[in-house]
């Protein structure tokens, strides 16, 4: 592994690992439970879904237009956006559920599905652009109501 000076290399080695581990130093093994619960996240919306007839647009929030820059050249982008319509307790605190709703279906984590249900309300879909005209981004379609706040756009 090492040339020409590989005996002194080794010592040097040898030398920092006996440091680190008189020192007390461990690599962790695994995170650490968090204690307590989580501070809160706070985030906003950059744009809303928009539909009007039979077509569906991304309306970003004009602040966020420069930030559109380069989106005309893609084909596709995936939009984070927020499941609004089921943002209550009740709702979010469901962790198993029958994928799409049928009882037939064995029972899943909501981890394991794309279910609406779920702690955080973040949804996840790629859509393909049609165009893009200063603030809005036309696309093929979403699963998504209109007015839904959208969170982010990846490429």
């Amino acid at each position: 592994m090492f040339s020409g000076k590989s005996c002194s290399c080794r010592r040097v080695l040898r030398s920092l690992a006996l440091l680190i581990l008189t020192a007390g130093w461990n690599p962790p093994l695994h995170a650490e439970p968090v204690q307590g619960v989580a501070p809160p996240i706070s985030m906003s919306p950059v744009g809303w879904v928009r539909k009007a007839d039979g077509r569906t647009f991304i309306e970003i929030d004009k602040r966020f237009q420069p930030a559109l820059m380069g989106v005309e050249e893609l084909k596709s982008i995936w939009v984070l956006y927020w499941f609004d319509h089921n943002d209550t307790p009740e709702k979010r605190s469901v962790l198993q559920v029958h994928p799409r709703g049928n009882p037939d279906n064995p029972l899943r984590g909501v981890f394991a599905t794309r279910s609406p249900l779920r702690p955080n309300l973040i949804a996840l879909s790629q859509v393909g652009i049609i165009g893009v005209k200063d603030n809005v981004i036309e696309i093929d379609g979403i699963d998504a109501f209109a007015d839904t706040p959208v969170l982010d756009l990846k490429p």
